[in-house]
């Protein structure tokens, strides 16, 4: 088997078990099913995951797990039991305590004073300042995979991004993870989103399938930093836009917004997670 093979069934095997997991997160995940769907030994193929992806397949599932919880209890009226249940944990309390854990608050609290109502106004007025920065970022190229539906879901583009440029021996420690947002889901459905999970790379580095080149458009941009769950960022969009847009005097540009990710959510807890998300501006 040459090169170029061994790493593209490499490549199809971490792709296939991403996608299994992302699609069957409502219910049991068998560490040993997924091995199977990798065609490799359990004994292998658990560490040949956490090599690719610095946490083990089962710390994947919960962490995933929660991150839509999180995502639900922020976005919907959905109860805390439906969720819990929707989860795939078998009661109330045991998602009560894995929660609270993770996210320093039970879900309840966390629905009502969360990081994400700082972002909420009040009479006209927001109930925290935030430091907004503009910066001139230069013309970026970047290498992505496409994904398609809810913004929250990227996370399954950017495994499969990762995976693919482990495989194929292009990671680099050096690499700046960028998520595009190319629709406004205010007026296009969830399902049809469009997004790309991306990483920086050199104009001239390998690009095939399922990578396609994309680029960041140079310019001023404001840049508003948020510290914590991905799941409470779309607040802070509704905040840009209706409360510092307007007394900022600057004007929008023709650009697609972009967020950079500092920090990783295998690494740090969700309240510690930073994002710098970029507004263009003329």
């Amino acid at each position: 088997m040459n090169g170029e093979t061994a790493w593209a069934v490499y490549e199809t095997r971490l792709r296939r078990v991403s996608a299994h997991i992302h699609a069957h997160l409502d219910e049991e995940l068998d560490m040993d099913r997924l091995a199977d769907i990798a065609c490799m030994s359990s004994y292998h193929w658990h560490r040949v995951y956490r090599a690719i992806y610095g946490e083990t397949a089962a710390a994947t599932v919960k962490r995933l797990r929660l991150h839509r919880a999180a995502g639900d209890i922020v976005g919907t009226d959905l109860s805390v039991s439906e969720i819990a249940k929707r989860s795939g944990y078998p009661n109330v309390q045991s998602f009560n305590r894995i929660f609270k854990a993770v996210y320093g608050m039970p879900p309840a609290r966390y629905r009502r004073e969360g990081s994400h109502k700082l972002f909420e106004t009040h009479r006209g007025k927001a109930s925290h300042m935030f430091d907004v920065q503009i910066r001139a970022i230069p013309d970026t190229s970047l290498v992505g995979v496409p994904h398609q539906g809810s913004y929250l879901q990227i996370g399954q583009a950017f495994e499969q991004l990762f995976g693919t440029l482990y495989a194929r021996g292009q990671a680099r420690p050096d690499m700046r993870m960028i998520g595009v947002y190319l629709d406004d889901p205010d007026l296009v459905a969830e399902d049809k989103l469009r997004s790309v999970a991306c990483v920086s790379a050199d104009a001239a580095a390998p690009a095939a399938a399922p990578l396609e080149r994309r680029a960041i458009s140079g310019g001023e941009y404001a840049v508003l930093r948020h510290k914590g769950p991905y799941a409470e960022m779309h607040k802070a969009y509704k905040w840009l836009y209706a409360e510092w847009l307007p007394k900022s005097g600057r004007q929008l540009r023709d650009a697609l917004m972009f967020e950079e990710y500092l920090n990783n959510p295998r690494d740090v807890a969700p309240s510690e997670l930073l994002t710098d998300i970029h507004l263009p501006l003329v």
